[in-house]
């Protein structure tokens, strides 16, 4: 039943910022655990950054120092502030709720359509 919009992605050169969104519909918002992950071109889709309900992060290596994970409860919705950007950050983005499994961390909602993020050199 949740839905999930993400917006914000659009063409920067390397070295530029991009200020992504993550719109999620329903009540219970505020105590999921959020993640943005990121498909490239050929590759599977990957964790790039997580925020529990009680607001702690985590970030994947390539991405550490560059991007910052943050949650507006009131506005059922989360960001991922991009600085630094480089080519390899080229990539759909997603949001997704995700719960911890023994395997790791899963997403478990239905995706949406994602946000193209294209940084050129």
């Amino acid at each position: 039943q949740v839905q999930l919009v993400e917006s914000g992605g659009g063409l920067v050169q390397a070295g530029g910022s991009l200020r992504l969104s993550c719109a999620a519909s329903g009540s219970t918002f505020s105590i999921n655990n959020m993640a943005w992950y990121r498909q490239a071109l050929g590759k599977q889709r990957d964790v790039v950054a997580s925020i529990t309900s009680g607001g702690n992060t985590n970030y994947a290596d390539s991405v550490k120092g560059r991007f910052t994970i943050s949650r507006d409860n009131a506005r059922n919705t989360v960001y991922l502030q991009m600085n630094s950007l480089k080519p390899e950050d080229t990539a759909v983005y997603y949001c997704n709720l995700i719960a911890l499994r023994p395997g790791g961390w899963e997403a478990y909602a239905t995706w949406g359509q994602g946000t193209q993020v294209t940084v050129q050199s």
